[in-house]
Formats: C-alpha cells, sequence, structure tokens
C-alpha cells in the first residue's frame, strides 16, 4: 500500500519491500508526459533528497524519476545503515522499478546507482535485467582503496561483529563544492553514519559475485567515473567496462572530477551526457 503526499519540487511516498519494509519513494513527473522513466539507487552516505537537483533536469528533459532510500537508510524503515545481504537492497530497488511500470505502462525504465547504490544496481540487472532498457553506473562501487586483505577478512568477521562500525566516509571527498560538503556535513539523515561490518561485507560478497558474472550484464550500460575519485577507484569501471557483456556500452572519465559526479563542479555536464545517453536509446527502446 502506497501513501502519497504532493509536495512542491516531488511526490513522497512509502511503499511495502519485501518482508514488508517500508522504504520511502520521492518521485518527479515531467510535464505533459514521461518519454521514459529514470529510478535512482544511491549509495552510502547519501538518500533520494540528495537527488532532487539531478531529478529536476531529467524531468525537464522528458523523463519522469523515481529515487528511493534503501532501506535503514534515509526515511525508509530498517536498522540503520545495516543490510546482511544486497538481496534486500535488490528487493527495494525491484519495488520500485515495478510501481514506476506500474504507472507508466510502456515506457523503458533505465536503472542509474551511485557508487555502492552501482553495485546494487547491477545485481539488479543480472536478477532483473528484462524490467530495464538500460543501466547507468556513476562512480561504481567495485574497487576501493582499501586493501583486498582487509575486505577478505571483513567476510569473515562481520557474522561475530555485525554492527561494528568499520567504515566512515568523509564528506569533502564527495564534492569539490564546500557548500555540497557543508550541506551533507548538516544533513540529519547521514549525520555521523558509520558502516557496520556487515554492510561492507555484503557489498564484498556482491561484487565477488559481480567479478564472476558481469559478461552476463547484456544490457546498454553507461558507465561514469571522475579520475580523481578518493572513495571507489575509476580502474573498477573500467574493468566493468571491459567485462561487460553488453555490445551497447560506454565509458566516460571525467578529469579531475571526484566522487559524486552529480553534486560536483562540472555537475551540468555530466547530466547533459546522461540525458544525451538516455535520448539516443529511448525510441529504440519505446
Amino acid at each position: 500500500m502506497a501513501s502519497r503526499a504532493r509536495g512542491a519540487a516531488a511526490s513522497e511516498e512509502t511503499l511495502s519491500s519485501k518482508d514488508g519494509v517500508t522504504i520511502f519513494v520521492r518521485s518527479w513527473e515531467p510535464a505533459p508526459a514521461p518519454r521514459a522513466v529514470v529510478v535512482i539507487c544511491h549509495g552510502l552516505n547519501a538518500h533520494s533528497g540528495l537527488y532532487a537537483w539531478a531529478a529536476a533536469q531529467l524531468a525537464a528533459a522528458g523523463f519522469a524519476v523515481f529515487a528511493l532510500d534503501l532501506r535503514g537508510r534515509g526515511r525508509s524503515e530498517g536498522e540503520r545503515f545495516l543490510v546482511r545481504d544486497i538481496a534486500d537492497y535488490v528487493a527495494d530497488v525491484h519495488t520500485t522499478v515495478m510501481a514506476a511500470k506500474s504507472r507508466h505502462p510502456g515506457l523503458p525504465v533505465f536503472l542509474l546507482g551511485h557508487s555502492a547504490g552501482g553495485v546494487t544496481a547491477c545485481v539488479y540487472a543480472l536478477d532483473h535485467g528484462s524490467e530495464l532498457a538500460g543501466l547507468i553506473s556513476e562512480s561504481f562501487a567495485f574497487r576501493v582503496p582499501a586493501p583486498m586483505i582487509v575486505l577478505t577478512v571483513m567476510k569473515s568477521v562481520s557474522g561475530l561483529i555485525p554492527r561494528a562500525k568499520v567504515l566512515r566516509l568523509k564528506s569533502r571527498d564527495f564534492s569539490r563544492d564546500p557548500q555540497v560538503v557543508a550541506a551533507l556535513d548538516a544533513d540529519p539523515l547521514i549525520a555521523n553514519e558509520a558502516q557496520p561490518a556487515a554492510t561492507i561485507a555484503a557489498l564484498v560478497r556482491a561484487n565477488d559475485r559481480l567479478l564472476a558474472e558481469l559478461g552476463r550484464i547484456t544490457l546498454p550500460v553507461l558507465i561514469l567515473h571522475g579520475t580523481a575519485d578518493k572513495v571507489t577507484l575509476p580502474a573498477g569501471s573500467q574493468l566493468f567496462f571491459d567485462r561487460a557483456g553488453s555490445s551497447d556500452k560506454q565509458l566516460k572519465l571525467y578529469d579531475g572530477h571526484v566522487h559524486d559526479l552529480l553534486a560536483d563542479y562540472g555537475k551540468e555536464g555530466v547530466i547533459a551526457d546522461i540525458i544525451g545517453w538516455i535520448d539516443q536509446r529511448v525510441p529504440a527502446a519505446a
């Protein structure tokens, strides 16, 4: 059951996901009617509200936009910041995708995943690829600066200390814009956010699966990464591009840009690239 409230910038609603967990979703509708749908999946230290600017640009280009708060994050239900299996995040995305499709039957749906949300989006493409017309990966968290041995140990110990806080990300690594950094530091929905061991282990296991199965992703794929990203490594996006099974795939590296390309200096060029890429594929997908 969805409860809806119309706000000035977006509609807000709640949807029932896997195991009855209530997830919070924002949506933006273009006028007069959308040509396609874009679903946005955020990563760590984020929530759907941080994509209001990008969503407004997409809506102005004629796309209906749906952005969810993954369980345990933003305004969704669930233990704060903890997930034991990325399949739970995938279920939240699927709930959102199916709601979007029910309201816009016949329109192509594109899934945009940022950072750890890109991991979720790629797993979604493996498990529910037939629901999508294309996949957009921004700052893919496929390779990270942490040593591989640390990530391997995390998988082993997460069962013993699932709630141990093992990772804190710095807002200044997300954007070069001091106003964005200040807003992130003041945001109560991500205040004092630290990632539990179980969450990091779930992401590592998901990436292990992706390493083995990326060749099964045959959707059109757009992969975006900043060369100065300190949170996730551009090499991970390059590996995704090299291994993706799609014949329609594109990798764009933005020189000097940092982790959140849609909140960094130069974001206007990034969103223009995304809109242009979708535009080229909507006629064939519709």
